[in-house]
């Protein structure tokens, strides 16, 4: 899916795998606003501290606020850092991270490099690169929320049930989301992020980990488990609603045969969704072949706390970003009328 709100945590936390990084002294800040690490001269190295030379990893510092500070060991470990940050081709900022991690293999920005190269592929609509450099990071990093949750939802998006890895790949769309919500703690931050944007992060990132853990029971056949993490989802959403949640959880109650509380989802799916988007167009499909279903009386009569939604005119504004990877947009079959349909990738 990553859809609006999936959006606002890509654009709004890719970034901060670096914002805790101070520059030294007289450093100014790179181009794309981030903080760059901070280096520690040799003669300001803490007594107790190992020195750049021996070959230990320097346990990371922390800032009055108890966030993690990154360190750079040298001023040549800061400058490659410098110049792989700044490259803004996928290709070459992915050639960037892995020449700085075969230099550096114990340096503690080597994940934040693979975390941008992630991030470059997922504004290039490449989900397998994505895939891949999130690997890397998630490797460098196992407790990093971000790579964890986009690496995530970029594999149960992209599975479909012809494919010879679909169970292993599943799997581990299933981990990686459990392991964004086991870490949101670490969420890197700025130091001075407010708490409403550092909460607003934070539900986007667990909004995506519960959809992807949901999707994931709903290609294992398992639309109760399904409905339970998409509720979980809309939990997590509620102060920034997201469409293609309800669009899922109305078809995983679809498929349980819950069909008012599936018409209440897909009423508010309709409601939520950019008008005119491929979204609202599904969510619409699903409100009108319910509405057929229950009308037919192949389902309980629709109480009145459940009539459609009038969709809004003028729609949120977080809401209204257009999809910008093959994996934001549900798929424009029409969901059949004698069946459930499949849940929305």
């Amino acid at each position: 899916m990553r859809s609006n709100f999936a959006i606002l945590a890509l654009l709004l936390v890719a970034t901060m795998a670096a914002a805790q990084m101070r520059p030294p002294q007289g450093q100014s800040p790179n181009p794309y606003g981030q903080a760059q690490p901070q280096t520690v001269p040799p003669n300001q190295v803490p007594s107790n501290a190992p020195s750049p030379s021996s070959g230990k990893q320097q346990a990371p510092s922390s800032t009055a606020s108890g966030h993690k500070l990154l360190q750079a060991k040298s001023q040549d470990e800061l400058k490659a850092y410098q110049d792989a940050m700044s490259k803004t081709d996928p290709a070459q900022m992915n050639a960037a991270a892995d020449a700085f991690a075969a230099k550096y293999p114990s340096s503690e920005l080597k994940a934040a490099l693979f975390v941008r190269s992630m991030n470059l592929y997922g504004q290039a609509n490449n989900a397998e690169k994505l895939i891949e450099l999130g690997r890397k990071a998630i490797t460098a990093d196992p407790t990093n929320p971000v790579s964890l949750v986009q690496v995530g939802a970029a594999l149960v998006e992209g599975t479909r049930d012809t494919d010879m890895d679909r169970d292993q790949r599943l799997t581990e769309a299933a981990k990686d989301a459990q392991g964004a919500i086991d870490n949101i703690s670490q969420l890197m931050v700025p130091a001075d992020a407010t708490p409403e944007r550092i909460a607003a992060v934070k539900a986007s990132i667990l909004t995506m980990a519960y959809d992807t853990l949901g999707m994931v029971d709903l290609n294992k056949k398992d639309p109760a488990g399904g409905e339970q993490e998409f509720l979980k989802a809309v939990d997590a959403s509620k102060a920034q609603p997201e469409a293609v949640v309800f669009l899922r959880l109305s078809v995983a109650q679809d498929q349980l045969k819950k069909y008012p509380e599936a018409l209440d989802s897909a009423n508010k799916a309709v409601q939520y969704a950019p008008v005119g988007s491929a979204a609202q167009n599904l969510a619409k499909q699903q409100q009108e072949r319910l509405q057929k279903l229950m009308a037919a009386g192949n389902g309980p009569g629709i109480p009145g706390s459940i009539a459609p939604v009038t969709p809004a005119p003028n729609p949120p504004a977080a809401q209204t970003p257009a999809p910008t990877s093959p994996t934001q947009t549900p798929p424009a079959q029409t969901p059949p009328a004698q069946a459930p349909p499949a849940p929305p990738h």
